[in-house]
């Protein structure tokens, strides 16, 4: 998601990485960001596990990850989300960085079908069932209808849209030649899409990344329907589930309905002079234009 951008910084011992941290490298060097790219929700370091007494292991984590931060390239700014199973940011906090807890809802354990339903939100249960009798899900469709989906939901909220169509053909393609991921479509008899859906896996977790509503369709119970249909996707090569959030009120109380677990992880920033001036200048410009 970000060719010829993206670098790392690692620790090594005896041969073998023991830790990375990975970072997208954006803006002109005067204002340079080590950050993450569009399409990634959580980043951050990476530590071997260690096998030592708890004491001795954090320590050994605090090294490392102090490791890592100074080794970065030099930059005015570095902003990133954190996995949530990496929660110790106190070397980067020592150094300087600003630490903020966000919230995302996990399933972690996805065997019994009867019991992800039982834990679904009433409302959430009825909005299943009417979608059903509406709409069929299905794939295929391809990525040219997703983003227009996609983008009519961003439009609806006054929002430009904050992927390209190329950021999704690349990511498709990667998913695609990896089975990594399922886009998904709720599609009604007249060929009308009501909803779209995506979902990418790892090793470790399923990730709710991306999903839009038709704005005319959207009381037609299909969002909760694609989510329902991508936990199950998620099922057959995973045992945890990741909403990706959300910290917007709407959203969060929408993936809350679906039992998950909430889950805290960081937002690590360190953000110098030259890039606070240009952000506010943004700011202030973009305020300008709204008021013409």
């Amino acid at each position: 998601m970000a060719p010829g951008q993206w670098g790392e910084v690692t620790c090594e011992h005896q041969g073998r990485t023991v830790a990375r941290l990975p970072y997208v490298m954006r803006g002109r060097p005067r204002l340079r960001m080590l950050t993450q790219s569009s399409l990634t929700q959580t980043l951050g370091p990476w530590v071997e596990p260690s096998g030592a007494r708890p004491t001795r292991a954090l320590a050994r984590e605090h090294e490392l990850l102090a490791e890592l931060e100074a080794a970065l390239p030099p930059a005015q700014g570095f902003s990133q989300q954190f996995s949530p199973v990496m929660l110790n940011a106190l070397p980067f906090h020592w150094a300087g960085y600003k630490l903020e807890v966000r919230y995302t809802y996990r399933l972690e354990d996805l065997r019994s079908t009867d019991e992800l339903w039982n834990g679904l939100r009433n409302n959430i249960r009825r909005e299943i069932r009417k979608a059903r009798k509406r709409v069929e899900v299905v794939e295929g469709l391809g990525v040219h209808r997703f983003y227009e989906v996609l983008s009519k939901t961003y439009e609806r909220q006054g929002i430009p849209t904050p992927h390209t169509l190329d950021e999704l053909e690349r990511l498709h393609g990667a998913c695609t030649r990896r089975n990594a991921g399922a886009m998904l479509f709720a599609r009604d008899d007249a060929d009308q899409v009501h909803a779209v859906a995506w979902v990418v896996w790892d090793r470790n977790a399923a990730y709710y990344l991306l999903a839009g509503a038709e704005p005319e369709l959207r009381t037609s119970g299909a969002s909760s329907l694609l989510m329902w249909e991508v936990i199950a996707r998620a099922r057959q090569v995973t045992d945890v589930f990741d909403f990706h959030g959300s910290m917007v009120q709407p959203v969060e109380r929408f993936v809350r309905g679906f039992g998950g677990r909430q889950v805290p992880y960081l937002s690590v920033t360190r953000i110098g002079p030259a890039v606070r001036v240009a952000l506010a200048a943004r700011s202030g410009l973009r305020q300008l234009t709204a008021r013409r």
